[in-house]
């Protein structure tokens, strides 16, 4: 029987000469750990984190009607969107599951990126397809061509003022675009830890050479290498949605909470095309007394971690599922998120995870679990 042959990354030498362990996610050879999960998550939280996430999709989209695109497949507005702004935004199915959620940046009038997750590329590039129409633009699937990384930790932008005076001064989800020799390459405020912290998106061709610039020039472990099981509970504690755990193709996002990433009224004001796929149904499930379900944080007694499709019960009644958990290194209590029905969503409510062979009790807690000083 063959076996598939893992994709790398542009850093994947570098992973294997600092020893990381390497694992395949969504058919990327990609590093989960380099010394432990947890000694890694706490360097992000107290120093400083460097992710290699050059496996997540990477288009541009370029031509006059590029805007008018993305605002059709986009739950969010994009053509009101400033130049060199970030937006993180859904892409929705027809019923208003999630297909996923992405990052859209604006370069200028008729040119935009955008990040997806690893695992949605190959389906986002034929959705984008079909819903083209007669719309006027040129599409680029660039993941091949660069690398990405996250530069992660509140000592972050002090390390990052001696390359740049202006990246420390970026606001959040703004970006700006430098020259490294002859490559060009772009510097968003943005990240999945609930840290400070930049994006970095760069030819591949100069992966290699940038990582060993910016570790070298780094006070004695200002920053370090970081895997991807850091990254997953760093974003558990920050109460960031995850595909496959807190969205899908099954659950919306007002469901999941993200009602801020989606624009209902798009298509209402003067200008402004029809609206964006899936907004109709998104429109009945905010109708009246909104979703039946919601997600909500868990804050559980002992210090078994719940894991995703773990029932939630409300006395002997279930009442929905965890999405994610573990042992939370930062506030050192075992944490989850759940979607559960509307009737058990009230702060302080005390319900109890099915664990398999036990049962723990849990307290309804507000999102996020934590939040950076």
């Amino acid at each position: 029987m063959s076996t598939m042959t893992l994709r790398k990354t542009p850093f994947y030498k570098y992973h294997v000469q600092h020893g990381a362990k390497l694992v395949d996610y969504t058919g990327w050879e990609m590093p989960l750990l380099y010394t432990s999960i947890i000694e890694e998550h706490k360097q992000v939280r107290e120093r400083g984190g460097l992710f290699d996430v050059s496996h997540m999709g990477r288009f541009t989209f370029k031509g006059k009607d590029a805007a008018r695109f993305l605002d059709r497949v986009c739950t969010r507005r994009i053509a009101g969107m400033q130049e060199r702004q970030v937006r993180y935004s859904l892409v929705c199915n027809e019923r208003g599951g999630c297909r996923d959620d992405v990052l859209v940046y604006r370069h200028g009038e008729s040119e935009f990126s955008m990040v997806c997750n690893a695992a949605n590329r190959e389906k986002l590039i034929e959705h984008f397809a079909q819903c083209k129409g007669d719309l006027v633009y040129r599409f680029g699937d660039v993941t091949e061509k660069t690398a990405m990384v996250a530069l992660q930790g509140p000592g972050v932008m002090d390390v990052l003022a001696g390359f740049s005076r202006e990246i420390p001064t970026l606001k959040r989800y703004r970006f700006t675009e430098k020259s490294l020799f002859i490559a060009k390459f772009m510097v968003s405020r943005t990240g999945y830890t609930g840290e400070n912290g930049v994006e970095v998106i760069l030819p591949a061709a100069m992966a290699g050479k940038a990582v060993e610039m910016i570790l070298k020039n780094m006070g004695e472990g200002a920053i370090t290498p970081c895997g991807l099981g850091a990254r997953d509970s760093l974003r558990l504690e920050a109460g960031m949605a995850l595909y496959g755990h807190e969205i899908d193709e099954e659950t919306d996002p007002l469901t999941a909470g993200l009602d801020f990433a989606v624009a209902l009224d798009k298509g209402d004001k003067e200008g402004e095309d029809e609206g964006f796929i899936g907004q109709s149904a998104l429109k009945d499930i905010a109708s009246g007394d909104g979703p039946d379900r919601r997600l909500i944080g868990l804050r559980l007694s002992g210090r078994r971690s719940a894991r995703q499709g773990m029932s939630v019960l409300d006395g002997e009644t279930a009442v929905g599922a965890v999405t994610s958990g573990c042992l939370s290194p930062t506030l050192d209590a075992s944490i989850a998120m759940a979607i559960v029905d509307r009737g058990a969503t009230e702060i302080g409510r005390r319900l109890t995870v099915d664990l398999g062979r036990a049962t723990d009790e849990a307290e309804v807690v507000e999102l996020p679990f934590y939040t950076s000083p």
